[in-house]
């Protein structure tokens, strides 16, 4: 295995700064906290994508299945050990739409785009509904208002009778923490300010 290894991690060393780490019982390649490589027991695996996938699948590159105590799981990377060691001459451009395909997701999955409302700190599916009822339709509106903002378009969508801890859940949301945690000279700078 280590022939393997050393030998794949200097081929990858062309595609820029990574980093190693232990995963499913082998060692993963990342870049940016992105996972694209696995080298386990002798195989090296990448994985797929959109575009990607077919192409492996028409180089008859298999799918990686991880088998746990009591399961397996079939994960979205593929086998491409004969592809490097019969230095395919397509096998770069796989390597680097993997990079790219894996930084993209992770990055998609750590923004906001991929936040729902209820997704924040204090916000759930009701508080959601009433949000969007007022106009607030997504995430990026809901921090682009301030909590006494958002408050007032809940009251006029809603009643004025509203529970006013739903300023202090939007201010802890914003500020990501859960609204007990807001000091009780903030609540009260909140109520003066509506």
């Amino acid at each position: 295995m280590l022939e393997v290894k050393s030998g794949f991690v200097d081929y990858l060393s062309q595609f820029g700064e990574m980093e190693k780490r232990s995963m499913f019982g082998g060692t993963g390649f990342f870049v940016s906290g992105a996972m694209f490589a696995l080298i386990k027991e002798d195989r090296i695996y990448l994985r797929g994508g959109a575009e990607l996938t077919p192409k492996l699948l028409d180089k008859q590159c298999k799918k990686y299945v991880h088998v746990k105590k009591s399961s397996t799981a079939i994960v979205n990377y593929y086998d491409i050990t004969d592809l490097y060691e019969g230095e395919d001459k397509s096998l770069g451009d796989m390597v680097k739409k993997s990079v790219d395909t894996s930084v993209a997701e992770k990055e998609y999955r750590d923004s906001k785009l991929n936040k729902r409302l209820r997704d924040l700190p204090n916000l759930r599916l009701t508080i959601e509904r009433m949000l969007k009822k007022a106009g607030v339709e997504d995430v990026d509106t809901f921090f682009s208002m301030s909590p006494e903002e958002l408050f007032r378009k809940v009251q006029e969508a809603h009643g004025y009778d509203v529970d006013v801890k739903l300023l202090w859940m939007f201010a802890g949301a914003q500020n990501g923490t859960h609204w007990t945690l807001l000091s009780e000279e903030t609540k009260q700078q909140l109520l003066r300010a509506i």
